[in-house]
Order: structure tokens, then C-alpha cells, then sequence
């Protein structure tokens, strides 16, 4: 049942994201496993509608929320308001009280309106005057961010990178893509055909499911074996967090459940190892003088590391 759901929300997904299978199927993944996601990337690309498709293809609530320098915290997690009718304070809800939440361009608002996601990314709750409020479940966050370099832009700390579970980036498509999406866009808004195959139950359920894919020993191994390398590596100044590994390892079984298996096979780790990694790596001195990218590198490490073949 479930496998049949996870086919039909991914071919209403693909029907307004055109020719990016494989970043819809790993957006998908960052759901089931409860984890959020950084796109970065040019505008234009997208990446709203990759989110308001899924928003519409599993029946959820969807906000989108332009992020400027002059974005306060309480723009994003709501406020206290007096009524005077009542004489008590009542909670006016932000844009971030909703299941899927689309924070664009991130690095172009304010350090402290940035870690206002925080709590929210980690702990699935908003505190405002000491009053801790739930967000709805399922909660997913993807926030776009413009490449280092583009005006206006401030780089997210590390502690904020950290709590994204992976970072994807979409490109630019292909020839035959784009004349697609041409030909699609002459009709108006092409998400609105997408229609609901899944619910917000059918989400928890799966993630249910997905947390208790079987994970070898061997594999848990491997992952931390592939983590220690990137904190020994004289290219990177630092390393994967064990909160990376765990993100490695809630990827990869997702990946396996998306894939219709109870059990993780070391190529489902290959496979998102640099979505998980690239974002929480920092290039040393040595990399960036030689002009070495952080992709580079995770790649000769997946090479160097060899994969366990675990018995039956």
C-alpha cells in the first residue's frame, strides 16, 4: 500500500517538476525521515514550485515566506496581540505554523532571524512570552539560499547549516526539460493540476515505517567510518557531527523504504553521503588555496572508504 502511495505522490510531484526525478525522490526522503531541507541555487530554477507541489500532491497546509534583511522573528513565528474585547493577550500564528514551509533566500535576512528556525527545525515548537506551541505534524522546512558571492547575501553559521538534513541543488534543465516547462507554462499556474494522493496521516504513518527499516551493523559502520574521514582529512577544518551521521543513516533508510526494501544496503549511504555532507563541512586553508571544492573531496572519500558487503 504504502509503496504504491510513495509511486503516485512522486509521479503528481514530477508532473510540475520536470526532468529532476532524482531531487523530488530525495525531497521525499528528507520527509519520511523528519528532516529539512537547504536548496542552494540560482532563482528561477524551481524550487517554490518543487515545494507547493508536494504541498498539494500529500494535502498540506503550504506557506512561502520571502526572507529580506528587514525580516523580523516575530514576521516568521507569530506574536502575542491585546484584545481589548477579552482583555487577554491572543496568539496571532506566523507563516512557519503549517506543515510544509518555504524560507526564501534564507542568507539575505539577519543572523537573529535566522536562528529564530532554530527551535522550530529541532525541536517542532514555537515559544513566544514563555509559551511553547506545537507546529502541525507532519513539519518540513526547505529554505533556498543564493550562491556565496551574490549581493546581499549573509553565509548561514554552522549551527544553522547543521540542522538541515540535506542540501540539494537543482540546476539549470536540460533542452528538451525546458521546452517542457515552456510548453506547460503557456496554461497558467501548472501546480494546480497536481492533486491530492496522500494525507498528513499517510506521512506519519510512513515515517513510522521508515524509522524501523532494518539498519546492519555493518552499514551503521561504514557511515561512521565515512564521518571520521571527513574530520581527518587535511582539506576539510571540520568535520561530519554525529548529529550528520545520524542524518546519513535516517536518509539512507528512507532511501530504502522510497526504494520498497525494510533494509539498508551501503549504496543507499553512497548515494545521499554529499547531500548530507557537503553543508556541514568546512574547507581548510589547504583546499581553498588549491582551489579544491568541498564535492571534490566527499567523492575521493566515498572512493577511499570501502563499502561493506554485509551477509544475508
Amino acid at each position: 500500500m504504502s509503496r504504491e502511495m510513495i509511486s503516485e505522490i512522486l509521479q503528481e510531484v514530477k508532473q510540475s517538476v520536470v526532468g529532476k526525478d532524482e531531487i523530488v525522490e530525495k525531497v521525499l526522503c528528507a520527509l519520511l525521515a523528519r528532516g529539512h531541507i537547504l536548496i542552494e541555487d540560482i532563482p528561477g530554477v524551481g524550487k517554490t514550485t518543487l515545494a507547493m507541489a508536494f504541498a498539494r500532491a500529500i494535502d498540506l497546509e503550504a506557506n512561502r515566506m520571502q526572507f529580506t534583511p528587514d525580516v523580523l522573528p516575530a514576521d516568521i513565528i507569530g506574536f502575542h496581540l491585546y484584545q481589548k474585547d477579552s482583555r487577554e493577550f491572543e496568539y496571532q500564528k506566523g507563516p512557519i505554523m503549517c506543515n510544509v514551509f518555504l524560507a526564501d533566500e534564507i542568507n539575505r535576512t539577519s543572523p537573529k532571524t535566522q536562528s529564530a528556525l532554530l527551535e522550530v527545525m529541532e525541536e517542532g515548537t514555537v515559544t513566544i512570552d514563555g509559551v511553547t506551541r506545537p507546529v502541525p505534524n507532519p513539519f518540513l522546512v526547505i529554505a533556498t539560499q543564493n550562491p556565496a558571492g551574490s549581493a546581499g547575501t549573509q553565509l548561514l553559521p554552522e549551527s544553522q547549516l547543521d540542522r538541515f538534513m540535506i542540501k540539494l541543488t537543482m540546476g539549470y534543465p536540460n533542452r528538451s526539460d525546458e521546452i517542457t516547462i515552456l510548453k506547460q507554462n503557456r496554461s497558467g499556474n501548472h501546480t494546480a493540476e497536481v492533486h491530492p494522493v496522500a494525507s498528513a496521516d499517510d506521512i506519519l504513518q510512513m515515517q513510522e515505517e521508515v524509522s524501523e527499516v532494518y539498519v546492519h551493523h555493518l552499514v551503521d559502520e561504514y557511515a561512521v567510518r565515512l564521518a571520521e574521514k571527513t574530520r581527518e582529512s587535511s582539506f576539510l577544518e571540520l568535520g561530519i557531527s554525529p548529529r550528520g551521521t545520524i542524518a546519513l543513516i535516517r536518509m539512507a533508510q528512507a532511501r530504502a523504504y522510497v526504494q520498497g526494501r525494510n533494509y539498508v544496503l551501503p549504496e543507499d549511504v553512497r548515494v545521499i553521503f554529499r547531500d548530507v555532507a557537503e553543508h556541514r563541512v568546512l574547507l581548510s586553508t589547504k583546499a581553498r588555496v588549491s582551489h579544491i571544492h568541498a564535492a571534490k573531496i566527499l567523492e575521493q572519500i566515498l572512493d577511499e572508504v570501502p563499502a561493506p558487503r554485509p551477509k544475508k
